[in-house]
């Protein structure tokens, strides 16, 4: 018999099946594309989101699955599913997610954009006039760049590129006999939508109708006999030589083979052919299973351009920008702050200014000795990144740890890797085995007080693009022991060092999986002695299977668990005698769900910690994180406020069932909306201008407060 208070090693049906918990995830997404009561933009916005995130969800999850059924692989993960079987749910749901926003964008979103103006049109719903002034344009600037690729016995079907959008055709012969195939790739740097001249407001044509209007130009003398706008998805799981003794260089033909690799999904225009179809599932290799018919476009990502439209104000939602932040007034140094206490601060409510001026003062002044960074993913123009090349072409000691491995930004990582070689830093790509994850930031420098260190550590990347759609924490501190190990973190990644011994951070692989049950343990001893035991945490997924088991006997316990989980939940909460105290809330609204918080009331003697981790095998096991403590009263308090305003979201926030499915909250009788992302807005502004009150700062009357667009 199972011990009380223990969890059965194997027990399938307390676990939720990761991919399909992803799936779900993607449904609440897709439910903010469906909500009337949301801008049409704001809508649209969510529409290519959803698509976007599919993209992926094939190119890597059912990509994974695929590989698994090639080796033999019939184990089944711990809700009981085979990868066999997780393919046939996918397909299921995902055939079923297609369906559902085929009808929110063609039935409700493009309808809705007529009344304002904005009109995508049927090639051949316009008037002639409005035909042949559309055909000029295409004809000047499109057409020269196609290419028409006859397939044959001496000409292969070609090999098209991931994500790619192109029409086959089947054409008559010159002489009577067999009908041979063709394709046409839409060149991925032109625009899908051309917008149509003469007309009022914005009305635009799909790119790929063109093409087809204008296939006789291109097989001239052939008989166009039919024609369908289809979509390949390639494999993107990447197979490495970590061994190899150039990394650098097996990445790079890893990403050149990415291009030719298996097509796990075709998406084909609806109406298309039977024998087209057929065709195409015959050349590329594809199950029918794996088979998905859309609407025009076969790519909701490509309606993405209606989103930057100018006007039409009314149909998004208001900008919520982000606000200075108080504690670093204009004009004072960001060290002098630093020296006098800690500054927290939460992206995107709070400006990420701080961040990059605490990378371009340390480029700039003269007592800067050396800084030390990790990068993950960051903007195209990264201000960061420009800060530590100019820093190392002053000759400051610069290393930059860059993590190759950032799925899907892997070419622009390598790109910006070099140009910060060449400027002078030191760059080291990743830890072989390991994906460098953490998010750090250490700056040692020389004062009148002896040598400091300024850290900065956060949960999300040195990306000041997202850092205005994530929502993110960020310590910056000169406290002593942090500095300290910070030092060790990096000496530990660039050296021989062993993996250091730390005061204050937790790192992974080496200690953050013990720390972790550690924790959880602690709060379950004290329930079993008595006392109130409470843990809530926020992450993007709860997968971990051995944090489950132990989140499980905390609740046998009598811990009171709240958990705030995004994406993905392999945990079952509500389930009878061993979960019923689980509270499992997730947050889909404008700004992305990304901080990673864990409060553990320890008897009232309060622990707070932020991390880069989730609470997956992959961050805990594979991957190199950091998790720190938030001990300054006042940033344990914001830090707190926001962990809060998840669990009171009554607008946005859905709640997990036993059953895997997520129920939406509404105000109960009598309660007032409370919308976390608003509120903790809200809570930000009244913030800024009670510490401005403080400091002396009284905006003139009138006047309304500064603000970073």
């Amino acid at each position: 018999m199972t011990p009380p208070g223990k969890v059965k090693r194997r027990t399938p049906e307390l676990f939720l099946n990761r991919e399909l918990s992803w799936l779900e995830f993607n449904g609440r997404v897709l439910e903010e594309a469906q909500d009337p009561t949301n801008p049409l933009l704001e809508r649209l916005k969510f529409a290519t989101i959803v698509s976007s995130n599919l993209d992926e969800f094939f190119m890597v999850r059912a990509a994974g699955l695929r590989h698994r059924l090639d080796e033999g692989d019939t184990a089944p993960d711990p809700s009981g599913l085979t990868p066999s079987q997780q393919l046939t749910q996918i397909s299921l749901k995902a055939h079923d997610m297609g369906e559902a926003l085929t009808r929110a964008v063609h039935q409700e979103i493009l309808p809705g954009l007529v009344p304002h103006g904005v009109r995508l049109v049927p090639f051949g719903a316009l008037e002639g006039e409005e035909q042949q002034a559309v055909v000029r344009v295409f004809r000047l600037q499109f057409l020269p760049s196609l290419t028409p690729l006859a397939i044959d016995a001496s000409r292969p079907f070609p090999t098209l590129a991931n994500l790619s959008v192109n029409l086959s055709l089947l054409v008559g012969p010159r002489e009577p006999g067999e009908e041979r195939l063709g394709v046409v790739q839409v060149p991925p740097r032109l625009p899908r939508l051309v917008r149509v001249p003469g007309t009022e407001g914005a009305c635009f044509v799909l790119l790929e109708e063109l093409i087809r209007a204008e296939l006789p130009a291109l097989f001239e003398g052939r008989e166009i006999l039919e024609s369908a706008v289809f979509r390949v998805t390639r494999d993107a799981e990447m197979e490495l030589d970590e061994e190899g003794a150039d990394f650098l260089a097996s990445l790079e033909e890893e990403l050149r083979k990415r291009r030719r690799s298996r097509v796990v999904r075709l998406e084909v225009e609806a109406g298309a052919h039977p024998r087209l179809v057929e065709t195409l599932v015959a050349r590329l290799e594809v199950p029918h299973g794996d088979v998905y018919e859309r609407p025009l476009p076969v790519d909701v990502r490509s309606l993405a351009a209606l989103l930057d439209l100018p006007g039409l104000d009314e149909l998004r939602d208001r900008p919520l920008r982000p606000l200075p932040v108080p504690e670093i007034p204009a004009g004072r140094s960001i060290f002098s702050v630093l020296e006098e206490k800690d500054v927290l601060v939460h992206h995107p409510y709070d400006s990420f200014d701080p961040v990059v001026a605490l990378a371009s003062e340390a480029a700039d002044d003269p007592d800067v000795l050396a800084i030390k960074q990790t990068l993950y993913r960051t903007s195209g123009d990264s201000p960061v990144v420009r800060s530590l090349a100019r820093a190392a072409d002053r000759g400051k000691q610069v290393t930059v740890l860059v993590e190759l491995l950032a799925r899907f930004d892997e070419d622009s990582n390598i790109l910006w890797a070099h140009s910060l070689e060449d400027a002078g830093a030191h760059v080291i790509y990743g830890i072989r085995g390991y994906k460098t994850h953490s998010k750090i930031l250490l700056v040692v420098r020389r004062t009148a007080r002896g040598i400091l260190r300024y850290v900065h550590l956060g949960t999300g990347n040195y990306n000041d693009r997202t850092a205005r759609m994530y929502t993110d924490f960020g310590l910056m501190t000169t406290d002593p022991a942090i500095g300290e190990d910070a030092s060790a973190f990096f000496n530990a990644l660039t050296g021989y060092a062993d993996p250091p011994r730390m005061k204050k951070l937790v790192m992974a692989p080496t200690r953050l999986r013990e720390r972790f049950l550690e924790l959880i343990r602690r709060e379950q001893r004290r329930a079993e002695a008595g006392q109130v035991a409470e843990i809530r945490a926020k992450m993007n997924s709860l997968v971990d299977e051995d944090l489950i088991r132990a989140l499980y006997e905390a609740s046998l316990a009598g811990v009171k668990i709240h958990l705030n989980v995004r994406g993905i939940c392999c945990l079952r909460p509500g389930a009878r005698g061993i979960s019923h105290d689980i509270e499992v809330v997730s947050v889909v609204d404008r700004f992305l769900e990304h901080s990673r918080v864990f409060y553990f009331l320890n008897g009232g003697d309060e622990e707070v910690y932020l991390s880069s981790a989730d609470w997956m095998p992959r961050n805990l096991d594979r991957r190199i994180e950091l998790l720190f403590p938030v001990e300054a009263p006042e940033a344990r308090r914001r830090v707190l406020q926001a962990l809060d305003a998840m669990f009171r979201d009554n607008v946005k926030a859905r709640e997990l069932q036993p059953d895997g499915a997520y129920r939406r909250r509404r105000p109960g009788r009598g309660e007032e909306p409370y919308r976390a992302q608003i509120q903790l807005h809200r809570e930000a502004e009244r913030e800024r201008d009670r510490l401005r009150a403080a400091a002396g700062l009284v905006l003139e009357p009138g006047k309304p407060p500064p603000r970073i667009s």
